[in-house]
């Protein structure tokens, strides 16, 4: 399996088009934690880092931030600049979609909200800002995210032109698809338009594409899928295929596995029966802790051609994840595509030595080494 999928990255580079130097996008996304500090980021290795979150007041709009959060943010941003860009990110998975949904369907609240985000960015030296929004469920609420986009990119500029400072970058984290499958209707897109025109990127959420809130076992964020639009070389093609450009979107790579339990031990491949989650956190386990499962239980690790995928089980337990031989392929697939870059969730999952990360660098700069980058 790995002589394949390195034969497969040599085919999907070999197609890559085009120069570009200094734009790429190698992101990470880093959550406050005593365990791992913003010190501990090895900037080397990426060009933009996030701080992941802050969240509106669901009165005011406005950013909150309180003296602990400041000194946090502070140090964020002294620790890691100029090494790397840094952005602010609002909202996450954890957050109230509903407030979101609220701020962008209201000129005044959109107005409160994008002027907070613009201020706090400054006040604590951040190159830029990202939303999270997971996700506008409605057909009005994907249009109001178009109108919020628009809003922030004007107030972005004019805060700009006015300081003589250099615009704030301006991104969001999307899902895996360019329509958002579990709407309240049956189609659902994200504002193109409002996209290509304003945002600098879209963090595509390449990830959890399959779970242990399934009863079968499937690879988290495969690259394909023979049976399924559930792969990431789908989603990646949906967003280009709306027409959202190439360069606008960034590919996402998760730095965890999802775990399973079996409902029978002897049957083991992906799309075999289980009946809930595995070891680790509510079913998720940081790639060093994979490893460490699969080292101490003496597990079989799996290879999968079709899906382009890494898997392990022992006894009744099946982990799904990505090693570097699978982003190795991923970045290949990307840059083929002449995508922007790629980003992970999230600092402190890989190995001490950042055994993913280095893979994806050293194989993003060997394409471009190689066969001139990408546009």
């Amino acid at each position: 399996m790995k002589m394949k999928m390195k034969m497969l990255h040599c085919v999907l580079i070999a197609t890559v088009i085009g120069i570009t130097n200094g734009n790429e996008i190698k992101g990470i996304y880093w959550v406050e934690q005593p365990l791992f500090p913003p010190s501990a980021i090895n900037t080397s290795l990426f060009t933009h880092v996030y701080y992941a979150f802050l969240v509106p007041n669901n009165t005011t709009y406005q950013l909150h931030v309180s003296n602990t959060t400041a000194t946090t943010l502070a140090t964020f941003t002294a620790t890691l600049s100029p090494a790397v860009s840094t952005l602010l990110s609002i909202s996450g998975a954890n957050a109230d979609a509903s407030v979101f949904a609220t701020i962008a369907s209201d000129a005044a609240a959109r107005a409160s909200f994008i002027n907070s985000t613009i201020a706090v960015a400054r006040t604590f030296g951040f190159h830029g800002v990202d939303l999270d929004w997971e996700f506008p469920r409605t057909a009005s609420q994907m249009g109001d995210m178009g109108k919020l986009f628009a809003e922030w990119r004007a107030a972005i500029s004019a805060e700009a032109a006015a300081t003589r400072r250099k615009p704030l970058l301006l991104s969001a984290a999307v899902y895996y698809a360019v329509d958002y499958f579990l709407s309240e209707t049956t189609s659902l897109r994200y504002p193109v338009d409002s996209i290509n025109d304003n945002l600098d990127w879209v963090n595509v959420m390449s990830y959890d594409l399959n779970g242990p809130w399934s009863n079968r076992t499937g690879p988290p964020s495969g690259l394909f899928d023979p049976r399924s639009n559930l792969s990431v070389g789908f989603g990646l093609g949906s967003w280009i295929r709306a027409g959202v450009r190439p360069n606008k979107v960034v590919m996402g790579l998760p730095l965890y596995g999802r775990t399973w339990q079996l409902r029978d031990p002897s049957v083991h491949g992906i799309g075999a029966p289980a009946v809930g989650p595995g070891p680790g956190s509510d079913g998720a386990m940081a790639f060093f802790q994979v490893l460490e499962f699969n080292n101490q239980t003496g597990a079989n690790v799996v290879y999968d051609d079709e899906t382009a995928s890494v898997y392990s089980y022992s006894g009744s337990y099946w982990v799904g994840y990505d090693d570097p031989v699978t982003v190795t392929v991923k970045i290949g697939f990307a840059q083929a595509r002449s995508l922007r870059g790629y980003f992970f969730w999230a600092a402190g999952l890989d190995t001490s030595d950042w055994k993913i990360s280095t893979q994806a660098l050293n194989a993003w700069i060997s394409c471009i080494n190689d066969y001139g980058g990408v546009k």
